[in-house]
């Protein structure tokens, strides 16, 4: 049985690399083998010259950035592919989906284009900054337990002045529709789980994508104040018996005021081992008032009530070093149950799996280590990073736990990214590549020493991607003495 797990794992990751090399339309054997590089070399990557000198690069310097300047991805085809691999599941056998916009900071490029300011935590003292760099908008599929794989799904580069949140919705929509398309969802499957962090405006998304067989959960803001559904014509005549319009909205719900939350619709209380006692409670029917302004300005007709439950996740002992606040989310459905509400923030706590994920591209992929100046060549090496992760994942089942000497063993199932690529270039040679082999060039003669260039690039200003459709502000929960946020 282990055998044929073993035939099966090495046929999907064979048949993987073949359709990658035919998503490479231009240049295909120079970034396949660029690929291969990142696998294969010995610690992490530091720079792209270094992987020309991988054994695997069999090609010089100048046919790999060649390569990422002029070559072409069929990204429509590569997404494609993406949605047909074995993907993770939760236990139920729901997929569960996260997004995050992960930044590549290029703070002293002036010459490159289409740079946008990109929220930054932890750099200087720790402080919140914006720095200029490409954001990308990221998907992935995460799995269930504690683990540090995800299965990246698509990833869009955020041009300067776009809307997050309809960004966002446009690329999970296509992201559902390619799943359902490759039979990962079908009717009577339990729906598809989308988790956001703070920062996304959850309750337009969960509008936006109506319709499609997905949940919205996403994180809010701990100072936001809420609504309850508007009084009955019989219970608003009662309080009023001389008549009147009846109110839009009903009584508030404050984040920050315990007197205005009521009972609850559910109560759970689980014991976890990282956090000690967990503690959720859930509220029905609550939803954000919205105002004509901002990502609304131009909305046809009535606003919309879009009602949901908000969940309060409070923990006995918070992360190491963090301050015990509880965490506020709203997931797009009502009549949340014990098991619903249970499902949710455990999801949601699976969420930093990404962070994970970001870490391990850029610190030991080198994703955002090249300094290219085009945005179409760094999209280029961002879908080339991703197929290179895929491939570790797709590898999990082959992989031999190559550890240090200072490092405990780990069974095959157990093992990190990190310790399956240290083992993948002996994989390499059981999948086969379809690159072909370089042909014998001669290096072009380059500028003539002591010539200058005199085609200086151009400049480019730097713009700012807008959340939620309103300008950047400081966020109200890093000033004193900020009032409640009522309007959504």
């Amino acid at each position: 049985m282990h055998d044929a797990v073993r035939v099966e794992s090495l046929t999907v990751l064979s048949r993987f690399r073949t359709d990658l090399y035919d998503c490479l339309t231009a240049r295909a054997d120079a970034l396949f083998e660029l690929t291969d590089a990142v696998l294969c070399t010995d610690g992490p990557v530091r720079s792209l010259v270094d992987l020309a000198l991988a054994p695997e690069h069999r090609r010089g310097h100048g046919a790999l950035y060649a390569g990422l300047n002029r070559g072409r991805v069929d990204v429509t085809r590569l997404r494609r592919v993406l949605a047909e691999v074995p993907l993770p599941r939760a236990a139920d056998g729901r997929l569960v989906l996260a997004v995050d916009v992960s930044p590549w900071l290029r703070p002293d490029a002036g010459t490159v284009p289409d740079r946008s300011f990109c929220h930054t935590y932890g750099r200087g003292n720790a402080k919140h900054q914006m720095m200029p760099g490409w954001p990308y908008s990221v998907v992935v599929a995460l799995e269930s337990g504690r683990t540090s794989w995800t299965a990246f799904l698509d990833a869009v580069r955020l041009a300067p002045g776009a809307d997050l949140a309809a960004v966002t919705a446009d690329q999970v929509r296509e992201v559902v529709e390619r799943l359902v398309a490759a039979g990962q969802w079908s009717a009577g499957d339990p729906e598809i789980l989308v988790v956001l962090d703070a920062g996304y405006d959850a309750p337009r998304i969960a509008y936006l994508l109506s319709g499609l067989p997905i949940e919205i959960l996403g994180r809010t803001r701990s100072d936001r104040v809420m609504r309850r559904p508007a009084p009955s014509r019989e219970e608003f005549l009662l309080a009023h018996p001389k008549g009147g319009r009846p109110p839009k909205h009903g009584g508030e719900f404050a984040f920050g005021d315990p007197a205005t939350w009521g009972a609850e619709q559910a109560v759970t209380v689980t014991d976890t081992r990282l956090y000690g006692k967990a503690t959720a409670q859930a509220w029905d029917r609550l939803h954000p008032r919205l105002t004509q302004r901002a990502a609304w300005l131009e909305h046809d007709g009535p606003l919309p009530v879009i009602e949901g439950t908000v969940i309060r996740l409070a923990v006995e002992h918070p992360p190491s070093g963090g301050v015990n606040k509880p965490v506020w989310l709203w997931w797009s459905r009502t009549g949340a149950t014990p098991a619903d509400v249970d499902r949710c923030w455990q999801a949601f706590l699976r969420r930093f799996d990404i962070e994970h994920a970001f870490r391990m591209l850029k610190q030991t992929f080198g994703w955002t280590r090249p300094r290219l100046r085009d945005s179409a060549a760094a999209d280029r090496w961002t879908w080339l990073v991703l197929a290179a992760h895929t491939q570790l994942r797709l590898a999990r089942p082959l992989a031999t736990d190559l550890r240090r000497p200072w490092e405990k063993p780990a069974p095959p199932h157990k093992l990190t990214p990190a310790r399956v690529r240290r083992g993948f270039r002996n994989l390499r040679t059981k999948t086969g590549s379809p690159a072909g082999a370089p042909k014998p060039t001669t290096p072009g003669p380059g500028r003539p020493p002591g010539l200058k260039n005199r085609r200086p690039a151009s400049r480019h200003d730097v713009g700012r991607v807008l959340a939620g459709g309103e300008a950047y502000q400081r966020p109200a929960h890093h000033k004193v003495g900020t009032k409640p946020r009522r309007a959504g």
